[in-house]
Order: structure tokens, then C-alpha cells, then sequence
């Protein structure tokens, strides 16, 4: 069976008699994953290491080890960072920021469109903050932990 789609549930919840009943049958549809559980996961799938994403995060190795094992709870910058070392999409990087409870990236925000160009053109972390340098925003990556 194919994954419903977002829009599908918000029709199933809008229909559904008995809140119960909706999340036994949409068991599978629904996020239950924490955020260390889905980092690790994107990992896995992208075949990439945790000493990749330090590299390409411009984050400390020791913090990146503590958010995959679940031991912190980054800032939204952080994830964004952590974004750009795993490589993700504008959308994977979407459901992160969901996952961790984070506002998810804002085309009608400024900085927020830069980092989602970023993300839809496969840029560095260096290339981004380029343009988040030139356009006067704060960069990403190990400032303070």
C-alpha cells in the first residue's frame, strides 16, 4: 500500500467519528520516530558517515555525536547545518526541522529562502553561508555549542 499523503490524512481526521479508530488505521502513515532515530536513519540511507556530516556541517565532532545519539537537542541553525552535512533536500531537511519539533524553513523569510535555495541547488555549507554572508544574515555551523 502507498504512503498516504498529508493531505489525505487531514481528509481521513476531518472524517473520522472516533479519534481512535484514525490512528490505529493510519498507524503506519504517522511520525513516530524522534529526531536521533531519523538522523541515523538518514544516514543509513544516504550511505554517508557521521564524520561526513561534521565535515560538511561545520560542526563540531563531539556535538554532532551528541545530537545522532539523542544526548542534545540542537537549535534550529544547528539542524539546518546538520542539513547540509547529510546532503538532504529541501523537503528531508522540511521534516527534520518537523521531526525536532523546529520551524521549518519560511520562503517569505528572508534568510530562510536563501537557505532553501541553497538546499534546492545541492550547495555546501560554505557556499551557503556565502550567501547568507553577502546578504548580511547570520552564517551556519560551529559558532558556540
Amino acid at each position: 500500500m502507498d504512503a498516504k499523503t498529508t493531505e489525505e490524512l487531514r481528509h481521513e481526521i476531518k472524517a473520522a467519528t472516533d479519534i481512535e479508530d484514525y490512528l490505529k488505521s493510519n498507524k503506519e502513515s504517522l511520525n513516530v520516530c524522534n529526531l536521533s532515530e531519523y538522523l541515523n536513519m538518514l544516514l543509513t540511507q544516504k550511505g554517508i558517515t557521521k564524520a561526513d556530516v561534521v565535515r560538511d556541517s561545520l560542526m563540531t565532532r563531539s556535538y554532532v555525536y551528541q545530537i545522532f545519539s539523542g544526548e542534545k537537542t540542537p537549535l534550529r541553525d544547528k539542524l539546518i547545518a546538520i542539513a547540509f552535512g547529510l546532503h538532504l533536500s529541501d523537503e528531508e531537511a522540511q521534516t527534520m526541522l518537523k521531526i525536532s519539533k523546529n520551524r521549518e524553513l519560511y520562503a517569505r523569510d528572508e534568510r530562510d529562502a536563501i537557505i532553501l535555495y541553497a538546499l534546492q541547488r545541492n550547495k555546501t555549507v560554505y557556499e551557503t553561508n556565502d550567501l547568507l554572508f553577502d546578504h548580511g544574515f547570520e552564517m551556519l555551523g560551529a559558532m558556540e555549542e
